[in-house]
């Protein structure tokens, strides 16, 4: 059924002859002669490792050193440019050199890499690719058509992320309102007489379980002068407003490889589209000129209270309070429900260990990957800043432990090559949504465009 998907993959990679890889110790458009004097220093068995975030770098010499003294060989991470990546692994494994034997890549290419011949089954048997190590959100994210082609990594996610210090001062105000009616005081909110048993409820939403809870936070805290704005996120990108109808949107099943399961246009997706629009009249965001950073920026200037966040969040926000630009305490949480009726599910991506279908060293290529999201798992926060897929990982860092969390309970990006539009569509359809749009009919639109270009393929 995919043997056309698989020849046109073939022939784009060899079609694309003209672009160039560079490492790390050169320059972009440097060619990487590994034949070179020094190179090669003697008849070790030898596996290269490409990737294209320098963040990785120290992590990967680090565990390419100790696994090669461990076993007698030699891994050679090899920094290369992200242009055009897939197809200079595929372009170079088909040429006489140094083919790179596995390497880094999204979750949502890997049915582009596997079409090509550039992703193989692993050789595990099942004994890591499992629920002992990994949630179900990575074993699916590194899945195809029933087969695993890949080794979790790292993921990203989002999360909560608010001011504790507000939060407390809004408590602080209500418990203020418990003793002024014990002591037999009127209170008013909003112009009307509350009970003990009203401010209670409304104190509940301290959990911040549900967007209603944020509302009431907003609707009934007397804020300081400083906060302009009780909640604020990038409301531009996908990444940060997915969560709204991550529950119902589904493009591809569990997977993201399934053609036949395409399910946008549901009663439930409709309804959160709509919570989210009505936001809107809560809090007056411009979504053509908000940015994730200007977002986080007044976040520790104290001028928000609420904001969605990815995994950078922890380093950057223990920076702030080491060097007092966040006087403040914060917390994170995972993503609230919709509602009560209406679930959550925030997006993720999965970085994924490759082992090519070209190499002639698939054993040691699969020892290796497997090295990595076993053995080094640990060290991978520290290293790199992105958090480790292994559920077995031990950090001791609080903030992680709740991004597991949020990634356990994710939508992972789809595989199949004809959908690789859908998170632009989605993200203009959230923005036409944001500014007034009717629901029904955008979605109505995202769905048969979705459609049409799976039967076109």
């Amino acid at each position: 059924m995919h043997f056309k998907k698989r020849i046109l993959s073939v022939l784009l990679m060899i079609a694309c002859t003209a672009g160039l890889i560079y490492s790390g110790n050169g320059s972009v458009g440097e060619l990487i002669d590994f034949n070179r004097p020094g190179t090669l220093l003697d008849n070790k068995e030898t596996i290269y490792f490409w990737y294209t975030d320098e963040q990785m770098t120290s992590f990967l010499n680090s565990a390419a050193v100790e696994f090669g003294q461990e076993k007698g060989v030699r891994v050679i991470p090899v920094l290369t440019s992200e242009g055009e990546y897939l197809e200079a692994i595929g372009r170079t494994s088909l040429e006489d050199g140094q083919t790179p034997d596995l390497y880094l890549i999204p979750n949502d290419s890997l049915e582009k890499a596997y079409l090509a011949g550039l992703a193989s089954a692993t050789t595990d048997g099942g004994t890591v690719c499992n629920t002992d190590y990994f949630p179900e959100a990575s074993l699916a994210a590194v899945n195809y058509h029933g087969k695993n082609i890949a080794y979790p990594l790292y993921y990203e996610t989002s999360v909560l992320l608010y001011n504790d210090t507000y939060l407390q001062d809004w408590i602080g105000q209500q418990q203020e309102k418990l003793v002024d009616i014990e002591n037999g005081k009127e209170v008013t909110v909003g112009g009307e007489d509350v009970t003990s048993g009203d401010i209670i409820a409304v104190m509940n939403s301290a959990s911040l379980a549900t967007l209603e809870d944020i509302l009431t936070v907003a609707n009934t805290f007397d804020v300081p002068e400083e906060v302009d704005c009780i909640m604020k996120w990038d409301v531009s990108d996908i990444f940060y407003n997915y969560w709204f109808v991550g529950s119902y949107l589904n493009v591809g099943g569990l997977a993201g490889d399934d053609e036949e399961t395409i399910s946008i246009h549901t009663k439930e997706a409709a309804e959160c589209l709509k919570a989210y629009q009505s936001l809107n009249q809560f809090f007056s965001i411009e979504s053509d000129t908000i940015t994730y950073e200007s977002v986080i920026d007044e976040f520790i200037q104290g001028k928000v209270m609420f904001t969605v966040a990815t995994s950078d969040i922890i380093a950057r926000m223990e920076q702030a309070k080491e060097d007092g630009s966040f006087p403040y305490e914060y917390g994170i949480t995972t993503m609230p429900r919709v509602s009560e009726e209406l679930g959550s599910a925030p997006l993720s991506m999965t970085g994924a260990v490759v082992v090519n279908g070209y190499t002639t060293h698939k054993q040691l290529a699969n020892e290796f990957a497997i090295y990595l999201v076993t053995q080094c798992a640990d060290d991978l926060y520290q290293k790199t800043g992105k958090i480790s897929a292994n559920a077995l990982t031990e950090v001791d860092n609080g903030a992680v432990s709740i991004f597991h969390s949020s990634y356990a309970n994710s939508a992972s990006l789809p595989k199949m090559m004809e959908t690789g539009n859908f998170w632009i569509q989605l993200e203009v359809l959230f923005s036409k949504v944001w500014n007034g749009a009717d629901v029904e009919e955008q979605l109505d639109e995202l769905d048969s465009r979705i459609r049409a270009q799976i039967s076109a393929e």
